[in-house]
């Protein structure tokens, strides 16, 4: 079975902080995003005061790696 390849979120950085994580969850709140970081939720490392969150990361959590069968582009 051939798998797809598909790139996703390429006009994003590699490494994002809270305001973009909201864009690329849709438009969610601050709020919400802070409570998905702090419940471990979506993956991500404190630097100071800061998120520093994975794109790698975000896409896991929308998709659940375990439950998608398509490959993604890094």
């Amino acid at each position: 079975m051939k798998q797809e390849i598909i790139a996703v979120f390429d006009e994003y950085p590699d490494i994002v902080e809270v305001e973009l994580l909201c864009k690329m969850l849709g438009g969610i709140s601050k709020k919400l995003a802070y409570r998905l970081l702090a419940e471990n939720e979506i993956h991500s490392v404190r630097v100071g005061r800061s998120y520093k969150i994975p794109k790698v990361c975000i896409i896991d959590y929308l998709i659940g790696e375990n439950l998608c069968h398509i490959s993604l582009k890094q």
